[in-house]
């Protein structure tokens, strides 16, 4: 018969599944930012602006679910917008 799993074995495998789980969601806010400035590096205002919305959608979901702080989402969403703003201040 096989033994019960030690509560300290019960944690450490949630805590994998978690940091697994927040891993991925991390990286795809990583993903979408790099896919953000490349659009602005490009100077394409129209795939800069729908990249920016897919991003700040994705850091609040990641702030919804607690794997990024609200100070880290709102500085983050800030630096963006701030990116956005310089980059195409001259064409509005």
């Amino acid at each position: 018969m096989a033994g019960k799993k030690s509560s300290a074995e019960k944690r450490h495998a949630q805590s994998e599944v978690r940091r697994l789980h927040n891993k991925a969601i991390k990286s795809t806010c990583r993903t979408y930012a790099k896919q953000f400035v490349e659009a602005v590096h490009a100077k394409d205002q129209k795939l800069a602006e729908e990249k920016l919305k897919c991003l700040v959608s994705e850091l609040d979901s990641a702030r919804s679910k607690g794997v990024l702080t609200r100070n880290a989402v709102s500085r983050k969403k800030s630096r963006m917008q701030k990116l956005y703003n310089v980059s195409f201040a001259a064409a509005n």
